[in-house]
């Protein structure tokens, strides 16, 4: 299935809905200390300096993980192309005129803003109306 590319559309129909578990960054120093992680980490990116995952607050504690900030996850439930062009432009300035944060992460079906906490609900409908007025 080949995903949507035109912007308009993108935006018209990313139905953005909030996730009401918590998430924090952490890093480890290998993939390796993963292994015994479950349920295993929403999310694992390799960069030079570690690994990034994200999990829960609840697996950090127990893996003795530091993190700052705790977040909420808005996935955009449209089926976005990993070609698609200002889809993540688009979010993030909305997101940025109401000065909310946003960690975006593209995967293969949809795309994933972690936003603070306090700043989940407002992110919420300040993407609800960025779609309506497509």
């Amino acid at each position: 299935m080949v995903g949507e590319t035109n912007l308009t559309r993108l935006l018209q129909s990313m139905s953005p809905e909030l996730d009401e578990s918590e998430w924090v960054f952490c890093v480890v120093p290998s993939v390796s200390q993963l292994s015994s992680m479950q349920p295993a980490p929403k999310c694992i990116f390799r960069e030079k300096e570690g690994v990034t995952v994200i999990l829960t607050p609840a697996q950090a504690a127990q893996h003795e993980l530091a993190y700052h900030g705790v977040f909420r996850c808005i996935t955009l439930s449209v089926h976005s192309s990993l070609q698609a062009v200002g889809l993540t432009a688009a979010v993030a300035t909305a997101l940025a005129n109401e000065n909310i944060s946003a960690n975006v992460v593209a995967a293969y079906h949809h795309d994933h803003i972690f936003v603070q906490c306090s700043d989940a609900e407002r992110a919420l409908s300040t993407l609800q109306q960025l779609s309506a007025e497509q």
